[in-house]
């Protein structure tokens, strides 16, 4: 008897690995990844310092996976997703530009 796993990696921006796999039921998704052809593609890619999910919930490398399980591993954040805001709006340049520039008649500015 064989489980399916589908395998989900970004090594880089705009760049992904996807690969389905059949694995015995009580392999864990350190196993999963080691026998993936993961490494064959990408083989400067440091898997083991990156966040395995299943789902988009954060998992250990020892869970057990099951039938139907979306093995995902996600890199660390380059930049603050608040900090990446902040810089964004301080680039877009006037509050009467960009995202406020449509306003509603009476309506509070920034809304």
């Amino acid at each position: 008897m064989v489980i399916a796993i589908t395998l989900l990696c970004s090594p880089a921006a705009r760049e992904t690995f996807e690969q389905s796999i059949d694995v015995v039921p009580g392999t864990t998704v350190a196993e999963l990844v080691a026998g993936s052809r993961l490494h064959e593609c990408h083989p400067d890619l440091d898997w083991r310092s990156m966040t395995p999910g299943v789902w988009g919930r954060p998992v250990d490398w020892g869970r057990v996976l099951v039938e139907g399980d979306r093995l995902e591993l996600c890199r660390p954040l380059s930049v603050d997703p608040k900090v990446a805001r902040r810089e964004r709006f301080q680039r877009q340049g006037a509050r009467a530009t960009g995202l406020f520039a449509r306003r509603r008649e009476g309506g509070k500015a920034g809304y």
